[in-house]
């Protein structure tokens, strides 16, 4: 066996491990806080395109049910209501970019990250168990960035990207096909365009997976 060949075997070894532990400890307290996480990058991704197309964040909550709101005033709508779990799926790649392309400088992504994320939580969050989180998690990844080296920083990034990707493609799944009847991002789209919430989610849906089909391509290739 040649050396990319061992190359390739290691990396689909590792990728298979992860998201298998990740599919059985899924709702688990090991998990938990990562999916909050995301759901933290969830409403942010709300939060931006609303500032991008010209409006406003008022306030970011989310909830120990893993739930989550960004009430925005003004921009388009269309983009702040589409920008949920689309920006969950972009978090994802910017993180499984950053584990594969930034060699050393991946601590820095990390760190970043947690200052965002810090800062988004001081700025926007009023509600005492999102405040907390907030601040907690971004000051573990801060830590984590300036203490743990580059190879840990890596293995962060890339676990916080498979998360995050893989998150968005269940959390629509949830949301639209097996909960229709909730006040989804799909549902609100669904209001402003007359297209059915169901299509919305089919189509989200068939976003995810292929964004989540070419990450693991490009990363494939890149680390074989």
């Amino acid at each position: 066996m040649n050396e990319q060949s061992k190359r390739r075997l290691r990396f689909l070894a590792v990728f298979a491990a992860y998201f298998v532990g990740l599919w059985f400890l899924w709702n688990t307290a090991f998990v938990y806080p990562i999916k909050l996480f995301v759901v933290l990058l969830h409403e942010i991704s709300h939060g931006v395109a609303a500032v991008l197309t010209g409006g406003r964040i008022d306030a970011i909550d989310i909830t120990p049910m893993q739930g989550g709101v960004c009430q925005c005033g003004g921009g388009s709508a269309f983009l702040t209501l589409s920008a949920g779990y689309l920006g969950s799926l972009l978090w994802g790649g910017l993180m499984i970019w950053g584990a594969v392309k930034l060699g050393r400088r991946a601590e820095w992504l990390t760190a970043a990250i947690g200052v965002l994320a810090a800062s988004i939580t001081l700025l926007f969050i009023r509600q005492p168990f999102a405040l907390a989180f907030g601040l907690a998690f971004g000051a573990v990844l801060v830590t984590i960035g300036l203490k743990v080296g580059t190879a840990g920083n890596r293995a962060v990034l890339m676990g916080l990207g498979m998360t995050s990707a893989l998150y968005a493609v269940l959390d629509i799944k949830s949301d639209i096909i097996d909960r229709p009847e909730v006040l989804s991002d799909a549902r609100m789209l669904s209001q402003l365009t007359a297209i059915p919430t169901l299509a919305w989610g089919v189509i989200w849906i068939g976003l995810a997976i292929a964004f989540c089909v070419l990450l693991f391509r490009w990363a494939w290739k890149e680390i074989a």
